[in-house]
């Protein structure tokens, strides 16, 4: 009889989605120009370090310790971009400005992880699958913004930030509220995709039948 190894830690994605939502709440005063000086670059940029990047590896961390492969590896490789949030912020608060260049060649990369991580989302749920279509959106609209240097997609950007912030807290609330109250509180809806059904083993061949 085959027994099932209990996970290592409790469920660690809570942490690493209100990590990510009180990052991006540190975020929203700057993206929408509201914000700008050296004393609020630098004091987003320390939520962003301590919030975004300890947070979400620390449940990145945790979720890989659980054998939760997508998670994990979601929360691990997001942790260290709210860390380069961090230096940035930091940086521009110093007058120092990031390589437009490496920035762009680096959200063109992180595009087609999240395009991938928004498919597997899909396969668990829909909620899932918005939050990280949303994401892909924010990092669309980055990198068009950078190629053709249109001040309206600072909005957008800016929207989508807001999008990103309510979607971890209505996911974070579900997970922590739910078990609670023993009933659902706030629905998470099903997959949106089905996994194809596995096919069956071949019959043993060789030495082995």
């Amino acid at each position: 009889m085959q027994t099932t190894t209990p996970p290592l830690f409790a469920e660690p994605t809570p942490l690493g989605l209100l990590g990510l939502s009180i990052g991006c709440g540190a975020l929203l005063p700057i993206a929408f120009g509201q914000a700008t000086t050296p004393a609020a670059l630098q004091t987003a940029a320390m939520f962003c370090l301590l919030f975004g990047g300890g947070g979400q590896l620390l449940a990145g961390l945790m979720a890989l310790a659980n054998k939760n492969a997508l998670g994990g590896t979601l929360f691990t490789t997001f942790s260290f971009n709210w860390i380069m949030n961090w230096w940035a912020l930091s940086g521009m608060a110093e007058g120092k400005v990031p390589d437009a260049h490496v920035i762009l060649a680096v959200d063109c990369t992180f595009i087609v992880i999240f395009v991938a991580l928004t498919y597997a989302m899909g396969f668990h749920s829909k909620l899932l699958f918005a939050f990280l279509l949303d994401i892909d959106i924010l990092y669309v609209a980055r990198i068009a913004r950078e190629l053709t240097g249109a001040a309206a997609l600072s909005q957008v950007i800016a929207w989508a930030t807001v999008a990103l912030m309510v979607l971890a807290l209505w996911l974070a609330f579900a997970l922590l509220l739910n078990p609670a109250a023993g009933r659902m509180i706030l629905p998470i809806p099903g997959p949106l995709f089905a996994p194809t059904p596995a096919e069956p083993a071949p019959p043993p061949t060789g030495l082995h039948g």
